[in-house]
């Protein structure tokens, strides 16, 4: 595995980078065609691609007992994911096996058993049938044959649960994955909503600082810096730090002891379309689901990451810093990609060009290109 930089390098870095009002820069400039972000053809093998790579379906935390399970739609298919009685993650295909009807609502919940609400056919945690109303009416049926039907992989890994649909193509994310949420972590919001825009350009807001300053200017700028990020990319992935300007205060703290926390914003970039931001006192996984070419639905899990406070006063302080970002700086980002995506359709761009201030974006879509090609 690839070893990230230590606290201590991050901010060595930091301090570089504000003495010399300069950033971490890519080695290229990335040229990407604007027919990418809407051609339904490239969509289709995008969504393809999806299915064939392990992709965070959902944290841990979200999973905390045996019987918990996560219902929803992953890469264009509603997937059902439960932690078993023998404390097992496992996932199917959220359809029953006599008429396809989903057994499970979408949403979180915990259950022994789920039942088609259509005709009653019962399946275990483990997705064999277990019973069938009025079996006299099947005569010969294999229930074997009828058990749900499983995703390829799921590896919980991380505090993340991960689902491979089809037959892998890589390992996408966990070929170089740190250890980035704790399991017993506790989930303190959900959200899901959608934006006319394709799930790239949603994505691509935050892997990149160059923006900061322009677009949040009232939000997050007041409390960071404009265009400095330490930016490194290992495996798939990469991992952009947002350093706040309260930094400053660990100069004179003895380099052995700073630490990142509440001092930088700290995102993880998951292959191909979930990332994880570290906040003051709470982090937040993003999913971004693929619905159309320009459309995408958000996922988000905010989870409570500070020990340190009484459970009350953490809570409260989780839940304001979540909201800020969600109704304030998040909203400028979903702007701007909604933005840019109506703008395509005037074909005043050819393609969009990511200069060395947007590595990660550039790491990105070189991992995106040579997978496709690679899946064919």
């Amino acid at each position: 595995m690839t070893q990230l930089l230590s606290d201590a390098e991050v901010i060595d870095r930091i301090f570089d980078h504000i003495d010399g009002n300069s950033t971490d820069l890519g080695d290229d400039i990335w040229r990407e065609p604007a027919e990418n972000y809407r051609s339904a053809e490239r969509f289709a093998a995008e969504v393809d691609l999806l299915r064939r790579l392990p992709v965070a379906f959902c944290p841990s935390a979200a999973l905390p007992e045996n019987g918990s399970y996560v219902a929803r739609t992953a890469a264009g298919r509603p997937i059902l994911a439960v932690r078993g009685e023998d404390g097992e993650v496992r996932a199917f295909i959220n359809a029953c096996r006599h008429r396809g009807m989903a057994v499970a609502a979408e949403g979180s919940g915990c259950a022994q058993a789920f039942t088609c609400p259509y005709h009653s056919w019962t399946y275990g945690l483990d997705g064999r049938l277990t019973s069938i109303a009025g079996s006299v009416g099947f005569p010969g049926l294999d229930r074997q044959a009828h058990n749900l039907v499983p995703v390829t992989t799921v590896e919980e890994r991380g505090g993340l649960v991960f689902v491979t649909q089809d037959e892998a193509v890589s390992e996408g994310a966990l070929e170089d994955l740190p250890d980035l949420l704790s399991p017993d972590l506790s989930v303190f919001d959900v959200r899901e909503f959608s934006d006319e825009a394709n799930w790239k350009l949603i994505g691509e807001t935050s892997m990149e600082g160059y923006h900061i300053k322009a677009l949040h200017n009232e939000t997050f700028y007041p409390y960071g810096f404009d265009n400095l990020n330490v930016v490194e990319t290992y495996g798939t992935n990469s991992r952009i730090v947002f350093p706040f300007r309260r930094v400053e205060k660990l100069r004179h703290i003895p380099r052995e002891k700073r630490r990142l926390e509440g001092m930088v914003t700290d995102v993880y970039q998951l292959f191909p379309n979930t990332h994880i931001s570290f906040l003051s006192s709470h982090a937040m996984l993003i999913i971004l689901e693929p619905v159309a070419p320009t459309k995408t639905r958000w996922v988000i899990y905010s989870l409570d990451t500070r020990t340190d406070e009484a459970p009350s006063a953490k809570a409260k302080q989780a839940k304001r810093d979540a909201e800020f970002v969600k109704e304030t700086g998040l909203r400028e980002d979903r702007d701007a990609a909604c933005s840019i995506q109506a703008g395509l359709e005037s074909n005043a761009n050819s393609h969009f060009t990511f200069g060395r201030y947007e590595k990660a974006i550039a790491h990105f879509h070189a991992t995106l290109s040579g997978l496709l090609a690679k899946a064919g």
